[in-house]
């Protein structure tokens, strides 16, 4: 870089406190999905009643249905004076049904009891209020309507608890009744319920049960309802019975002091906070439910647009061959770039190869940006006329290029990576495109060399899936965002009239390429033209190589987002290319981290059979698109194996390179270049399997 980029993009202080906050909204996130799936949706057995391995005591099964005390198996009970009907409601508050019921009460002057549950109480304060206000009783049934007997200590205490802070949240009160949940007359209290009840009992709750409903209403009687349709034309036909009595709450029947009991401050605003992690929580998960199945939708579409537009792009190769008017052969010399920083490993395989080209009129400039070990002696020792080494200080990729532009001798200019080997005939496919005069630019196919660890196979399928298969879709619609520094052709007028390649930016190649589209230049996609480039082969250069590219192309979106007003291949592109890369390489990896936790929700708490056969057919489509993608470059589909594994890190890893990017970008951090440290392992795969790249080639 030269001095003035390097103060561009010198190194500033790092933002840190982003991964905090990141780590702290996820683990929030967390807590509210897991109380959401917790007091929403079956976690475990706590629903289903258990056998009762023994009968109730004999006191019990003797009492009345209200148990006000219970002393080991000995209880003080009551029952409902004669003529005295305690109407009583589990669940809810019902939405629908407690309003109809609490009008039905107020027109024949009734009074009830109702039992709700802790987590409807805190959806719907307001009809608990109403409840209260309207002369009802609040009971307990629980937080989520659990069955007390089959859940441990832990969760009763919980279920009991919960309960009373959002009874206290909603309206001010702790209630001291309880009807625990699945459970009628007394004689249902057995077994492990039993010993739920005395626990409760024993922490100050009043237990209710219900007598038989056939029981006669001039005897008293305690009848419980749900609250449904049917239970509101039970109720309707009950207080029409001029035989019934009254009818009252379960407390003043028997005269007992006030179910309901006023909370101190410090109590309400703990059941205000319950009701907002609630009603959050449960917000939140509606709002992903939808938010998940656009996505979802989303993301088929999208594989079903790249895998229509690639076969659109195999029609246009197969009607465009050479000899038609759009693909006449070109056979003209060319100036071949190879920029280099300390590249000893692999420049003396990368101009070899383009030395062994089919396309022999070229010319290799070789431009050592002041490399600290052998590249530019290894270069200059090459013995052929075609090569000429220029040694510079070190000012960056782009100055490098632009020297190489300067001493260029022929109208058409290749780039390309000192990492990357050519196949013998990618030169002359990868220029055969500019025969068309509108076409400015050319992108090749890049191929991973060194694909033989799994990190290595996750970026050959990333390569082959992603980006080439995205540039048969970008050529299609004419809105291609970048020409890979490992190959590219260019024409040089095209190149000087963007004023050569800009160091604003550290995505150089995106940069120069969306320029092009703004200077009128058509961009497309050779898939014949091949070279191999080597990747990084550790997780921390690979997160050091994806966040250059990343920040640099979100420098490069944010320079060229006034393209989106213009006319002609310069808005289409914007509109186009921009929108796809905001999208997809955006919007989504950041959001990206909630989805997988939420999707990770709907298989902890929701159908799990149901989400995992919808996460299983994404993955098949993705299988299904991964492999036309990998036919179409020539290669084998036994790389397949590993894709399902690369949703699991490699995605991960991509979300939180994008996260940072953003948060750098937004923050105006400024990025120095990350060097990769090369191997020299470019040529393997080249060397290895020279057959597929023919196939491809031949097409």
């Amino acid at each position: 870089m030269s001095r003035s980029s390097r103060r561009r993009h010198a190194r500033s202080r790092e933002i840190r406190g982003h991964w905090r906050l990141l780590a702290l909204s996820l683990s929030v996130i967390f807590v509210v999905l897991l109380f959401e799936g917790w007091t929403s949706h079956e976690v475990d057995a706590a629903k289903t009643r258990q056998p009762c391995t023994k009968p109730v005591p004999g006191a019990v099964d003797e009492a009345g249905p209200v148990l006000r005390r219970i002393d080991g198996d000995q209880v003080v009970s009551s029952a409902m004076p004669a003529h005295t009907v305690a109407l009583t409601f589990d669940g809810g508050p019902d939405p629908v049904w407690t309003p109809r019921l609490l009008d039905l009460l107020r027109e024949h002057h009734a009074h009830a009891t109702f039992f709700v549950f802790g987590a409807q109480a805190a959806r719907h304060p307001e009809l608990i209020r109403r409840i209260l206000d309207e002369g009802h009783e609040i009971g307990s049934n629980t937080y989520t309507g659990a069955d007390l007997g089959s859940s441990s200590r832990v969760r009763s205490a919980m279920e009991l608890t919960l309960t009373q802070k959002a009874l206290a949240g909603s309206a001010g009160i702790r209630t001291s009744l309880l009807r625990m949940p699945l459970t009628t007359q007394v004689d249902t209290l057995c077994g492990a319920e039993w010993t739920a009840a005395r626990r409760a009992a024993a922490d100050g709750h009043v237990l209710v049960a219900a007598d038989r409903p056939d029981r006669d209403p001039a005897y008293g009687l305690v009848r419980q309802f749900s609250q449904t349709e049917l239970a509101y034309e039970e109720t309707k036909d009950l207080l029409g019975n001029p035989h019934a009595g009254r009818f009252t709450t379960v407390t003043h029947a028997l005269g007992m002091p006030p179910a309901d009991v006023r909370v101190s401050a410090v109590e309400r605003w703990q059941g205000r906070a319950l009701i907002w992690a609630a009603t959050t929580g449960h917000a939140f998960t509606s709002a992903m439910t939808w938010t998940l199945l656009a996505l979802g939708v989303l993301g088929v579409l999208r594989l079903l647009m790249l895998t229509f537009f690639a076969r659109a792009h195999v029609r246009r190769l197969t009607r465009f061959r050479p000899g038609s008017p759009w693909l006449r052969e070109v056979d003209v010399p060319v100036t071949v770039l190879v920029p280099a920083y300390n590249e000893e490993a692999g420049i003396e395989s990368t101009v070899h190869s383009l030395l062994a080209s089919t396309h022999t009129l070229l010319e290799v400039i070789v431009i050592d940006d002041g490399s600290t070990d052998r590249t530019a002696d290894l270069a200059t020792w090459i013995d052929d006329p075609r090569v000429r080494v220029i040694r510079q200080p070190n000012a960056g990729k782009a100055a490098a290029l632009n020297t190489g532009l300067a001493n260029a001798s022929y109208d058409i200019v290749v780039m390309v990576d000192a990492d990357t080997v050519f196949e013998p005939d990618a030169v002359h496919r990868l220029i055969q495109p500019l025969a068309h005069p509108a076409v400015g630019a050319v992108s090749g196919n890049t191929k991973v060399g060194n694909r033989r660890g799994l990190l290595g196979r996750w970026q050959h399928l990333e390569y082959v899936f992603g980006f080439n298969l995205d540039r048969r879709m970008f050529e299609v619609l004419e809105c291609m965002p970048t020409v890979p520094g490992a190959i590219g052709a260019f024409r040089r007028d095209a190149l000087l009239g963007v004023g050569g390649v800009s160091e604003d930016t550290l995505a150089e190649d995106t940069d120069l390429t969306m320029a092009l589209w703004r200077a009128g230049w058509r961009v497309v996609y050779e898939e014949s033209a091949v070279a191999w480039t080597e990747v990084p082969t550790s997780l921390r250069q690979l997160w050091r190589q994806r966040y250059r590219w990343c920040y640099g192309t979100l420098q490069a979106m944010w320079k060229h987002r006034g393209a989106v007003v213009e006319v002609g291949p310069a808005g289409r592109f914007a509109r186009r290319g921009l929108t796809y890369l905001t999208l997809f390489q955006v919007v989504l990896p950041l959001i990206a981290p909630v989805v997988d936790l939420f999707a990770l929700y709907g298989v902890l708490f929701q159908d799990h059979v149901q989400s995992l056969a919808v996460w299983f057919a994404f993955l098949a489509v993705q299988l299904l698109c991964a492999g036309y993608a990998l036919r179409l470059d020539g290669e084998k589909l036994r790389a397949l194996w590993s894709m399902p594994f690369q949703l699991f890190v490699y995605r991960q890893l991509m979300y939180l390179v994008v996260i940072q990017s953003v948060v750098a970008f937004l923050g105006g951090t400024r990025l120095k270049w990350h060097r990769m440290q090369r191997a020299g392992t470019a040529a393997t795969e080249q060397l290895r399997q020279p057959v597929a790249a023919r196939e491809l080639s031949s097409r």
